[in-house]
């Protein structure tokens, strides 16, 4: 399939007139096409076209269908069926009234195309580009960041439904490239009866003993099937076929081959504590999603899937202008306008797999922000507790980070009794430090730790033994204190920031992170992000670049339809007003 740059089409007379009829104060779909055409177009794409070949539908076009498809939350055929019946969406693509549109299927090779070539933001960052030329985001701003989970769009499985699932997968895949060998390879009868239909609660049975007995049942095809598809005689390409590489991995991180005493060869499944399981980073959830993981946040919020992480800038117009405004417009002789927000966007999208923290988000979040020429001045997060590395590599590059930092975790400042690590006077000079009861350390050992500078004080047990505080202060074995410290300037920082976090000033200040919830519900509710549309990372940074994409575009039809009117004033109920009323 080739390429031939065209962009958008020209809207047809007779599609004009009866769109402007029909939707006289105009639609999305219409402003998408009548403000943002420039950002729809052929050549970014080009990359992803060949040459030769019968050319294909316009990418400009498709990438628009798609972002369109994301704001209604529409399946494929629902935006196909869209395309044809429609008419402010065959405004949007110039299409002629009679225009039969296209198969759904293409829809679902253009993102195949955009994925293997690594193009799944292109439409989100152009459009981010366009707003940063029109001034309505920039550099220097506020923008705040915060996380939610997303949904895989494959099953739960426990381990037992895993390693009997996976066989299965890889038995349906080899049953497809090689039926001839599989049926010489393997006993297909008795192996249809086990995996011919998907395996799931309902068919394990309940009593322990058979699922365990079931369990080495799966273990042992899953061996069988992987030594027949290694072994000298089986095609090459059998091996890299990717239900039969994921196979070899569940059953590596499930099963144990090992030798009884009488020399047999023995397949059982891993034990958490004897044998030890791959870390969650790593351990497959799914035969169908190599990237689904598993993860927890909180006590009760436990899912198999993904993460994003969702920036907006959250700037407000400074009190300063807005007066001056106002005035102005006074002295004028006209009314003055209502203050007005701007109009708040998607600044960067983050898609990741469901184990990573979210502080770990941080850096590759302010970094594309910093591509993009969009790097904030202040940077509002969710308590992610950043390091203070972290938040003195974001000050180096400008960036105030406004989030609570990790508190103190020793056992005598959780409990609030005792002596914590604030109570202690550091002088860096003597690199010594000084205790509440006057003593002073013993020793100052710069070590690294994890990978980090730190500092390790200790006290002498001459002092710390018959010290009368001394259950307030340590409860170690040794019967002294001991201390990490982090470097000078790391240290300060910290321990002004969180001597700032305790006050009043600083807790209104952060107030501003909590308006991200909203978007974050927007997100959930318009385009559908709690739950993954496909499988596999990249498929899933695609579904959330354009569903980022649609948020903005959404925003900005709102921002555009709302210029020159006053601000909605707030909803009261009918009994607040009726009381106004009788107390006027």
């Amino acid at each position: 399939m080739s390429l031939q740059v065209r962009g958008l089409p020209e809207i047809p007379a007779d599609t004009v007139r009866v769109a402007r009829s029909a939707f006289p104060q105009g639609s999305l779909a219409m402003s998408v096409r009548d403000r943002l055409g420039e950002v729809f177009a052929d050549e970014p794409f080009a990359g992803a076209f060949g040459v030769r070949g019968a050319p294909g539908l316009s990418p400009a076009l498709l990438s628009l269908v798609t972002v369109l498809q994301f704001a209604e939350d529409l399946t494929d055929r629902q935006a196909a069926a869209m395309a044809v019946r429609a008419i402010d969406w065959k405004y949007a693509m110039g299409m002629e009234l009679g225009a039969t549109g296209f198969d759904d299927s293409v829809l679902a090779r253009f993102r195949a195309r955009l994925v293997e070539h690594g193009m799944e933001r292109v439409v989100f960052d152009r459009l981010l580009d366009w707003c940063r030329g029109q001034g309505l985001v920039g550099a220097g701003g506020k923008q705040r960041t915060d996380s939610t989970h997303v949904i895989s769009a494959v099953r739960d499985l426990n381990r037992l439904e895993l390693a009997g699932e996976s066989v299965r997968a890889a038995l349906e895949a080899l049953a497809v490239v090689a039926p001839a060998w599989l049926a010489q390879a393997v006993n297909v009868p008795e192996l249809a009866l086990r995996y011919g239909e998907r395996v799931n609660g309902w068919k394990i049975p309940s009593s322990q003993v058979k699922r365990e007995r079931l369990a080495t049942v799966f273990g042992q095809d899953a061996v069988a099937l992987l030594r027949a598809v290694w072994a000298p005689t089986a095609p090459p390409v059998l091996r890299t076929l990717e239900p039969v590489a994921l196979l070899r991995r569940i059953t590596v991180q499930t099963y144990l081959v090992a030798t009884d005493t009488r020399g047999r060869e023995v397949i059982r499944k891993r034990e958490a504590d004897s044998d030890g399981v791959p870390p969650g980073h790593t351990r497959l959830a799914s035969p169908y999603d190599p990237d689904a993981r598993w993860a927890a946040k909180g006590g009760d919020l436990f899912w198999c899937g993904y993460k994003i992480h969702l920036t907006e800038s959250c700037d407000a117009p400074p009190e300063a202008e807005a007066e001056a405004e106002a005035e102005a417009e006074a002295e004028a002789g006209g009314e003055p306008s209502p203050g007005r927000l701007p109009v708040r966007l998607i600044t960067d999208v983050y898609t990741t797999d469901a184990t990573v923290p979210d502080v770990n988000a941080t850096a590759p979040v302010q970094e594309n922000l910093a591509t993009r020429g969009l790097a904030p001045g202040e940077h509002y997060l969710d308590a992610g507790y950043p390091s203070a590395a972290l938040v003195r590599a974001a000050s180096e590059q400008g960036i105030t980070m406004v989030t609570p930092l990790r508190p103190d975790t020793s056992p005598q400042a959780r409990a609030d009794t005792g002596y914590a690590k604030d109570a202690f006077r550091i002088d860096w000079k003597a690199r010594q430090v000084r205790c509440p009861e006057g003593r002073t350390s013993s020793g100052w050992y710069p070590v690294r730790q994890h990978g980090h500078d730190a500092i390790v004080v200790d006290f002498a047990r001459s002092d710390c033994r018959p010290c009368p505080a001394r259950e307030q202060c340590t409860a170690s074995r040794r019967g002294t204190r001991m201390l990490t410290l982090q470097p000078r300037e790391l240290h300060q920082a910290l321990t002004a920031a969180r001597t700032e976090q305790k006050t009043d000033t600083w807790q209104a200040k952060y107030a501003l992170r909590a308006g991200i919830e909203g978007t974050i519900n927007q997100a959930l509710d318009v385009t559908g992000i709690r739950r993954a549309r496909y499988r596999g990372l990249p498929k899933v940074r695609l579904q959330h670049a354009f569903s980022a994409a649609a948020l903005n575009v959404i925003r900005l039809d709102a921002h555009w339809s709302t210029e020159g009117t006053p601000p909605a004033l707030s909803r009261a109920s009918r009994l607040t007003h009726l009381s106004y009323r009788l107390t006027a």
